[in-house]
């Protein structure tokens, strides 16, 4: 007896192979954008509600990287730029990125009623390891810019061993003096609470040219929803207390310090400098940096970032491509630079134990 055989053809709709199904696919599609959107958290802390950015798994082996924004910004339109740019994804990726918006400065937050108490500089402070606790972190790398910078240089002072480093950018650890106060209270009969902002964040060379950024801080300021909000925050700064920071009771984890050339706390920073341990903290002054050189320099300061991770023993195949650096006991715009010194000797110098002996505040100039 015979068997008639008959061709049949199958066509895949799917083909599994080369590649993976796509339900697969789309599921790590989907995953990419929540980790590049974030996961949004609001956390109880002891003075009120936190709204809090996570990016990354929530790896607790490393440091999280945690960042507070200025007075008149909010953490997108302060870090955003920067977390997204091409070269930072490299420190992306080994770390998980926390962004924590100070109460009321979120985008769509609501209106606080009349009469609501905002917390003082203090209070924002004592906040963070409400977050930590939440998160599970056991420390944290922290990046601050104004307001921010002096919040996070607070919590350090308080909570040491929850911080194993810290990015400050244009820092003013002082009160405000008689001076600075009557100047304060001119400009506020003077002009808008906007303008105030933009004269906080920019230099007198941004604010002349009417840069582009200029603009689009201005106009995002204009149709803010909750300015009243940024109002609170403002004059919670204004309010602030001197951090009495010296060098007999520094910050006691590595500090890189940054500002803009010409930026409006320059001096404030130099200040700052001179008060800390020159063992290790490391001076970044970035040339055309302005007000917000995170945004107008990325590239720049993520170079620089990576040079300070890599001094806390982390990130060590990271190769460095555009920063110099020179150390130098002056502070002034002419650096001595160092090309042949190895740079085995890192910005923190903690990570060896304490094993190089004392040397002078670093300085660092960045060039393209």
């Amino acid at each position: 007896m015979t068997t008639e055989l008959q061709e049949i053809a199958i066509t895949e709709e799917k083909p599994l192979l080369p590649g993976q199904p796509d339900s697969v696919k789309e599921a790590e599609l989907a995953a990419r954008i929540l980790l590049d959107q974030g996961q949004e958290h609001s956390i109880e802390t002891p003075h009120g509600l936190l709204h809090v950015t996570l990016h990354g798994t929530g790896n607790t082996r490393r440091p999280a990287i945690l960042t507070y924004h200025d007075v008149g910004l909010e953490s997108k339109s302060c870090f955003s730029a920067l977390f997204k740019f091409e070269e930072m994804q490299e420190i992306v990726k080994n770390f998980t990125v926390v962004h924590i918006d100070a109460p009321g400065q979120e985008e769509g937050a609501a209106a606080y009623p009349a009469g609501y108490q905002y917390p003082s500089m203090d209070q924002l402070a004592e906040m963070i390891p409400s977050v930590l606790q939440y998160f599970n972190f056991r420390s944290v790398i922290g990046m601050g810019i104004g307001a921010g910078a002096y919040i996070l240089s607070k919590f350090t002072l308080n909570s040491p061993d929850l911080v194993e480093g810290l990015v400050l950018i244009n820092i003013d650890m002082n009160a405000r003096g008689w001076m600075d106060w009557a100047a304060h209270k001119l400009t506020t009969l003077t002009s808008s609470l906007t303008e105030q902002i933009l004269t906080h964040l920019f230099s007198q060379e941004e604010l002349s040219a009417n840069t582009d950024l200029l603009q689009i801080q201005r106009e995002r300021l204009s149709k803010c929803t909750n300015l009243s909000n940024v109002e609170l925050f403002w004059k919670s700064y204004n309010s602030r207390r001197d951090l009495n920071i010296d060098r007999n009771s520094p910050l006691k984890c590595p500090v890189m310090l940054v500002v803009g050339d010409q930026a409006p706390y320059e001096d404030a920073a130099v200040e700052c400098n001179s008060k800390l341990d020159p063992t290790t903290t490391s001076f970044l002054k970035m040339a055309d940096g302005g007000g917000l050189p995170q945004l107008t320099q990325p590239s720049k300061l993520t170079e620089a970032f990576k040079y300070f991770i890599q001094g806390m023993g982390y990130m060590a195949s990271s190769c460095m491509t555009r920063l110099s650096r020179s150390r130098t006991t002056s502070l002034s715009s002419s650096y001595s630079m160092e090309g042949s010194r190895s740079r085995s000797r890192t910005l923190s110098q903690s990570s060896q134990g304490g094993q190089l002996p004392p040397s002078p505040s670093h300085t660092m100039e960045v060039s393209c």
